[in-house]
């Protein structure tokens, strides 16, 4: 059916009376139902669009200009108020409706509904980005989220068996959905076979430490977690979910693998209890491995609970994976169970006050006989006025002869028979307050029964006394005891099934545990006062005939408690395996640890199929460990861990004051957070230190696992919160004081070039940073876009995530800084001056050499390069300026051998010496050696020199050679002036040149032409003067050709004296002494005579700027002896020098450090930031 929808005006329509508005509550019907609701008049319909009704309705629909007649669905989302009722649609392009996100940045199919009213159109052009408040405050209050794990397993399926059923709200209050569930987990196994043995190991007064230790811990973890839990919506996830979004995915991921592996071994410790149940006290007979004496009846026991439990583990494993429900409707049953048989206890406890149970020991001496193989407690009897001994008398003696060689102990000692269970009014009580701990295989004895003692110390194995099983101590009572208050998780894991989760689970898991405490502290309290000391340390029950002890003090019956424990434990165990893969399966739908991804499926339904075979696998390995005390500290250790986590997370959040940290449950405080966490740490190692260390490893290995290789996670967790606020202090102290020279190291900033596509141009360039810093310090990769922010916005956020996914590539740890600014020079000042924060900014720049500074047509390039020169020394800045970085090595590259030359020229703070230093860390120059050269002048003793740098290397702890290059004061030959004047030709060109950029284009390459076959012509008479007064500097038209052809012969002039240089470095030597003295000045004498002669052939020399010939002198000769001694070099590192004062010169200075650097291959350009960086002191 075809419909139309529209939007009603926020007032109230012509004609209805006040108070009464303009649409019907939902739920009525439309125009004419009698309602006394005012129609919609159809002049104040807007018709949007028509399409087909969906499931979701979010529109009021109309057919034909009036209401529909159907009823409004119960989804429709309501905007109600005093003046009326507003509804909206938003919709796709494509008319299919799309669920729109409640929070402020909506999806890109929601911008095209701009809000039709009056009322607010001052903010109409936000509405795509901005909803009105209205809107967004009806979505976050109709938020809801699916119901968790197996309920909507059990959703009825239609008849493909493909589509669920509309999942119902979730309806279950406090006392359903968390009181009861955490009353189930917490109360099982531990209560009904351990308590009483620990209560009579241990006395009532340790066995009370432990337990108010234990709950304690649960208690203030509770406190914590309820303040989590209610910080937001807590979606189905329960614990894991808040752990994770409040620690962050590292420890989220690391806590929740420990807490499933915690609830793993839960399960293996619930089926050992539910055997031991079995085979011990229901049906003993069901035993397929039996042993004689007490070691191999141990054996054989261990036995029998692997095969069982490997029996048990597989059948419930069928259960679970068939129909989840099942074990869903059997929850109450058990938790029936567990209720009657703590009920029945309680009964039997006031019963032994007037009239206690008839349950008798037998004594030999002191020590405590199992009653198994005799039935009364006498050595003999008088039957018919005859003496006979009784079944006790063959125990110990060698036959039933009244003359029979006996046992010393049983000669020696009488036998009595005592009450097992005296009740609350013997008086027991004070002997069961102190401990009676010892190792394994002591017997249990009565300490104030009269007792002969025997010669002989041992005893064997085969007699009936009742012994420890293993040795007993404090901390092992505490592991055994604690998983008995786990479970305070089971309110929180059913969070998406709450009515109110908020509420209820608070109130619900601290009135559960509340609860729990009073019950195991009375019963502490009731055992040690109504049952005997030795059968409270009689772990089987084997002085009372093989019954279960706690069932002895039960009402009406100890099956009772036998039956109730057997259903508990069985029940629990199948809770274990269905709430353990869907945990696993949560940890592998968040993606956070990769290689769980196979467990995140599951069958069509959800069912975590492969997550359940893998939990059925490790509880096989708590089954075959077989014994219950062994497995207790285990799952010990991982359940302390994540109640740790849950009060570290609650602890963090409280003390960093987020401002998302808002509870509504009030009563808590970082004091008691932290002192749950100390106590939760305290209790790890009380129990066991070695299980404590291989759990925080295990964690540990999953932490560094998930922050190697896991998905990048950003959930707004305390510890991003922690760092920063650890930054922010970092950085404040950083700016008390400059960093120490010891403390120096290179903070860089990289400035980036980006091409037309906003691609990274050099990647090399993060090559040599990774390989400078090796991960250390601060790395900042910054570039500027020319033009305007709002017009730029998207192109620099496209540079930004280029420039990451290159540093990602290259392996640069550091951070992307992309300006947009109106030029290129103002933005990379700005980067200059802003880059970094407070004490943590860059204090060297590194950048690549303008390679095309001579082809551009617009000097902004390398004027550009000239102005960051000069702001980075402004700035107390190091540069570094790479040349050709495109021939520098990839990270993945290695260099067998060769070296790193270092050309010190000046000293500007000793940066040459450690970059070669630093570099020589990473794996690419790992193997290169490090040469120093350093230039002598006349006056220089060289061999002085090289001693003196010799030591200063060994005091900076530095390896390298050392070479001293001796420099005298040559003539300054013609190539240079020619190179000289060639150079400010050009330049004097460049400014009278104002064509047009066509005209330009035309002008330099007729130049270029005419150059060449000027070269072709004149190759054989470069040198003659009459040759070269074709190039006088003229006043017409051809000055420009002139100075291009000028320029182009001279660069091959120089090439041919590069090579001639290279051939015969005559005028370079290594040490001067008198004789060379005298003979170089000589020399200069009658070269200077030759420069004259050249100059009367050559007047425009004359004219030339004599600074600019010294240092296009210093340049070439320098460039002749780098060469010579470097150019096989893999780096040279050279001073860099600076810019001139004067502004006019700035091209030449380009073509000066051109000239520097010709015939190199790498080259690093250094300049110092004017402090020293490394220091011979430690």
């Amino acid at each position: 059916m075809s419909e139309r929808f529209l939007v009603v005006p926020v007032g109230k329509v012509a004609g209805c009376p006040s108070g009464v508005h303009t649409d019907s509550a939902p739920g009525r019907r439309g125009e004419g139902s009698g309602n006394g609701s005012c129609p919609v008049a159809e002049e104040h319909a807007v018709p949007i669009l028509e399409y087909s009704r969906e499931p979701n309705k979010y529109v009021v629909p109309v057919e034909d200009g009036a209401r529909s007649g159907q009823d409004y669905d119960d989804n429709i989302l309501r905007e109600e108020d005093e003046d009326g009722l507003t509804l909206s649609s938003r919709t796709s392009g494509d008319g299919i409706p799309k669920e729109n996100s409640p929070f402020i940045n909506n999806r890109e199919s929601d911008k095209g509904n701009l809000y039709d009213g009056k009322n607010m159109a001052l903010f109409e052009e936000e509405m795509d980005s901005n909803p009105m408040v209205s809107s967004l405050l009806n979505k976050l209050a109709n938020y809801t989220n699916l119901t968790q794990g197996v309920i909507e397993h059990e959703e009825a399926e239609n008849e493909d068996g493909v589509k669920k059923k509309t999942v119902q709200s979730p309806r279950m209050g406090t006392f359903i959905g968390v009181y009861l569930p955490c009353m189930q987990n917490i109360l099982g196994v531990i209560l009904f076979l351990r308590l009483t043995w620990i209560v009579g190991t241990a006395g009532i007064m340790e066995s009370f430490a432990i337990v108010f230790m234990c709950c304690t811990c649960t208690m203030l973890t509770a406190i914590s977690m309820s303040a989590i839990a209610t910080n937001g919506v807590v979606p189905a996830g329960g614990s894991y979910y808040m752990i994770s979004r409040s620690l962050g995915p590292e420890f989220g991921g690391a806590v929740g693998l420990c807490f499933y592996l915690g609830t793993t071994f839960a399960g293996s410790m619930y089926i050992l209890g539910t055997i031991e149940i079995l085979l011990t006290y229901i049906v003993p007979s069901a035993a397929i491995f039996k042993g004689e004496g007490k070691e191999n009846e141990t054996a054989a026991m261990l036995n029998n609970m692997r095969v069982y439990g490997t029996c048990c583990i597989v059948l419930m494993a069928l259960v679970v994976f068939v129909g989840v429900k099942y074990v869903n409707k059997l929850a109450l049953v058990f938790l029936a169970c567990v209720v009657l048989s703590i009920l029945a206890i309680y009964a039997g406890v006031i019963k032994t006050a007037f009239d206690p149970p008839d349950f008798p020991i037998c004594l030999l001496g002191n020590r405590t006989l199992a009653g198994h193989n005799f039935d009364k407690c006498l050595k003999t009897e008088i039957v018919d006025n005859v003496t006979i001994t009784t079944k006790l008398w063959s125990l110990f003696c060698d036959s039933n002869s009244l003359n029979a060689t006996c046992n010393e102990y049983f000669k020696l000692n009488n036998v009595t028979e005592i009450q097992g269970i005296p009740g609350l009014a013997s008086g027991v009580i004070k002997d069961n307050l102190w401990s009676e701990y010892g190792p394994q295989g002591m017997l249990v004895e009565k300490k104030d029964q009269p007792s002969i003692p025997a010669t002989e110390t041992s005893y064997p194995s085969t007699l009936p006394y009742v012994s420890n099983d293993i040795a007993t101590f404090f901390t092992l009572l505490v592991g055994i005891y604690f998983p008995s208050v786990t479970g305070i998780m089971a309110g929180s894991n059913r969070s998406g099934d709450l009515r109110d989760a908020q509420k209820s689970i608070p109130v619900g898991t601290i009135m559960a545990i509340a609860t729990t405490s009073f019950i195991y502290i009375s019963c502490v309290v009731l055992f040690g006062a109504c049952i005997e000391g030795v059968v409270l340390r009689d772990k089987f029950g084997d002085s009372v005939k093989g019954n279960l002890v706690i069932g002895t003090l039960s009402w009406p019956s100890p099956w009772v408690i036998v039956i109730g424990s057997f259903f508990s434990t069985c029940g629990a165990g199948l809770q274990s395996l269905t709430g353990a893969p869907r945990l696993l399966q949560a940890i592998a739908r968040d993606g956070i640890v990769p290689f769980l991804h196979v467990f995140g499926h599951g069958k069509a339904n959800g069912e975590p199929t492969w997550a359940l075979l893998l939990t059925a696998g490790i509880c096989e390995i708590g089954i075959l460990i077989a014994s219950l005390d062994s497995v207790a500290p285990i799952l010990s250790m991982f359940f302390l861990m994540c109640y740790l986590f849950v009060n570290l997370a609650c602890a963090v959040q409280t003390l960093l004051r987020t401002p998302n940290w808002r509870p509504r449950f009030k009563f808590y405080h970082w004091a008691l957070s932290f002192i749950g966490m100390s106590l939760c740490l305290a209790l790890m190692f009380i129990s066991s230190w070695y299980y404590a260390l291989v759990a925080m490893m295990i964690a540990g290995c999953i932490y560094k696992y998930i922050e190697y290789r896991g998905a990048e996670k950003e959930w707004g967790d305390g510890i991003r919160g922690l760092s920063l606020n650890a930054a922010r202090y970092a950085l404040i102290r950083l700016e008390e004081a400059p960093p120490h020279t010891k403390n120096w190291r290179p903070q860089l900033l990289v400035l980036m070039n980006l091409d037309s596509e906003q691609s990274v141009k050099h990647a090399r360039l993060l090559s040599l940073t990774t390989q400078m810093k090796a991960g250390k310090g601060l790395t900042i990769i910054g570039s500027v876009l020319e033009g305007a922010y709002l017009v730029k916005k998207q192109e620099a956020k496209r540079s930004e995530q280029n420039i990451k996914a290159a540093m990602a590539t290259e392996k640069t740890k550091g951070f992307c800084h992309v300006v947009v600014s109106s030029n290129l020079r103002d933005g990379f000042s700005h980067l200059i001056q802003s880059a970094g924060l407070g004490g943590m900014k860059h204090n060297s720049v590194l950048m690549a050499w303008p390679s095309l500074w001579k082809q551009a047509e617009d000097p902004v390039s390398w004027r550009n390069f000239i102005e960051v020169v000069r702001e980075t020394t402004a700035a107390h800045q190091a540069l570094l300026v790479a040349k050709n970085i495109d021939a520098f090595p990839k990270n993945q590259e290695r260099f067998s051998g060769g070296t790193i030359d270092v050309w010190w020229i000046v000293h500007d703070g000793g940066l040459l010496m450690l970059l070669p230093f630093l570099l020589r860390q990473h794996k690419v120059w790992r193997k290169c050696k490090m040469r120093i050269f350093t230039v002598a002048q006349m006056d220089d003793n060289s061999i002085q020199m090289k001693k003196d740098l010799q030591m200063f290397l060994y005091h900076l702890r530095l390896d390298a050679e050392v070479e001293v290059v001796e420099m005298h004061d040559s003539d300054i030959s013609a190539f240079t002036y020619e190179k000289t004047l060639v150079m400010e030709q050009r330049s004097q060109m460049l400014k009278q040149m104002q064509l047009s950029r066509n005209e330009r284009e035309r002008e330099i390459q007729s130049i270029t032409d005419e150059s060449r076959s000027s070269i072709r012509r004149k190759n054989h008479s470069s040198w003659q003067p009459d040759g070269q007064e074709e190039h006088v500097v003229q006043l017409d038209d051809k000055q420009e050709d002139e100075a291009q052809l000028i320029h182009d012969r001279n660069t091959a002039s120089h090439s041919a004296l590069v090579a001639k240089a290279n051939a015969a470095p005559d005028r370079v030597h290594m040490t001067w002494t008198k004789e060379k003295l005298i003979s170089e000045k000589t020399r200069n004498r009658e070269a200077n005579v030759g420069v004259r002669d050249l100059f009367n052939m050559k007047p425009e020399w004359e004219n030339l700027n004599q600074s600019n010939v010294r240092r296009m002198h210093t340049a070439v000769k320098l460039n002749e002896v780098v060469v010579n001694k470097s150019q096989e070099a893999h780096l040279v590192l050279l001073n860099m020098p600076g810019p001139p004062k004067n502004r006019e010169g700035d091209e030449n200075y380009m073509e000066f450090l051109e000239v520097l650097m010709e015939g190199l291959n790498r080259v690093l350009l250094v300049r110092g930031g004017g402090r020293e960086v490394i220091t011979i002191y430690s």
